[in-house]
C-alpha cells in the first residue's frame, strides 16, 4: 500500500486487537464496536527513520496517525530558518490531525528517533463523528489535551526563569515517557540535543548549555550522547516549581 511522498505502509504488524500499548494502564479500554471501527480505521503501519520528516507545514495529507513506538517533536520554521519545537510526540499520541481538520498542516513533525506509525484515512473521520459518539469524544480530549501542554509551555516561556523553563521541560518529558513506558524501567533517557532544549524553550545554545550544565552540577540529570538521562525527575519538578500531570486514564485511538 502506497503512502504520501512514496512511502509505503507496511501490512499490520500489530493488529488492533494486539496493540501493544493495550497492557499499558493508561489507556482506557475500547468497547467492542469502537475496536471493531478502528480495526477497520487502521490501513496500515508506516516505519519512519530517526531525523525523517512525518508531515511538513502546509502539506495536505489524506492519513493521521497513532504514534506507535518512538519520539517526534512538532516545530514551526521563521522564513530565515529559525525554529520552534512546539511540543513532543511519544507513543499514543494522535498526529496529523490538524491537517484533517483544517485542510492543511500547520507545522512540521520531525522523528527524534525510528519510528512506528498506526497510519488511518483521514476521510473516515466523517464516520467515525456519524456514528461513534465515543471515539469523537476521545480525538476531542486528545486536542483539549494538546492545548492543556501548550498553555503550560506558553507560561514556563514566559513567566518561569531559564534554569526553571529548563527544568520543567526535561521534567514534563520525562514523566510523558514513563506514563507511556519508554525506556522500560530504566532511567529515563531522552533522545534530544541541547539545540532541541534552546528551540523549545527560545533560550540561545550558549544560554542554555550553562544552564543544563547547572542542572548536571545538580544531579538531577546526565547529558549524553543519545541525549538527557533523568536522575531525579521530582527534584526537576519541585525547582520549576511544576506540580506534574494529572491525566488519569486517557484515550488511544
Amino acid at each position: 500500500m502506497s503512502g504520501q511522498n512514496g512511502r509505503s505502509f507496511s501490512s499490520r504488524q500489530y493488529p488492533c486487537e494486539k496493540c501493544p500499548l493495550w497492557p499499558l494502564q493508561v489507556f482506557r479500554d475500547f468497547e467492542k464496536q469502537e475496536l471493531a471501527f478502528v480495526s477497520t480505521f487502521k490501513k496500515g503501519e508506516l516505519a519512519v527513520d530517526k531525523g525523517a520528516t512525518v508531515l511538513v507545514e502546509g502539506s495536505h495529507s489524506a492519513h493521521l496517525y497513532t504514534v506507535l513506538s518512538g519520539w517526534a517533536f512538532r516545530y514551526k520554521l521563521l522564513s530565515d530558518g529559525r525554529r520552534q519545537i512546539l511540543n513532543y510526540s511519544m507513543p499514543g499520541d494522535l498526529i496529523g490531525l490538524q491537517g484533517s481538520l483544517l485542510g492543511e498542516m500547520q507545522h512540521s513533525i520531525e522523528a527524534l528517533s525510528p519510528m512506528l506509525l498506526c497510519v488511518f484515512e483521514r476521510e473516515n473521520l466523517h464516520e467515525l463523528y456519524r456514528n461513534h459518539p465515543g471515539l469523537a469524544y476521545d480525538i476531542t480530549w486528545l486536542a483539549s489535551r494538546e492545548e492543556r501542554m501548550l498553555d503550560e509551555n506558553l507560561l514556563s516561556i514566559g513567566r518561569r526563569t531559564a534554569l526553571e523553563r529548563t527544568a520543567y521541560l526535561i521534567a514534563f518529558i520525562a514523566s510523558r515517557a514513563a506514563i507511556v513506558g519508554l525506556n522500560g524501567k530504566a532511567p529515563v533517557q531522552i533522545p534530544i540535543t541541547q539545540q532541541h532544549v534552546a528551540d523549545t524553550l527560545g533560550l540561545s545554545l550558549v544560554h542554555t548549555n550553562k544552564t543544563i550544565r547547572k542542572l548536571i552540577d545538580r544531579k538531577l540529570i546526565v547529558w549524553r550522547d543519545g541525549g538527557c538521562e533523568v536522575v531525579d525527575r521530582e527534584a526537576l519538578k519541585d525547582l520549576a516549581r511544576w506540580e506534574g500531570l494529572s491525566e488519569g486514564r486517557r484515550p488511544l485511538i
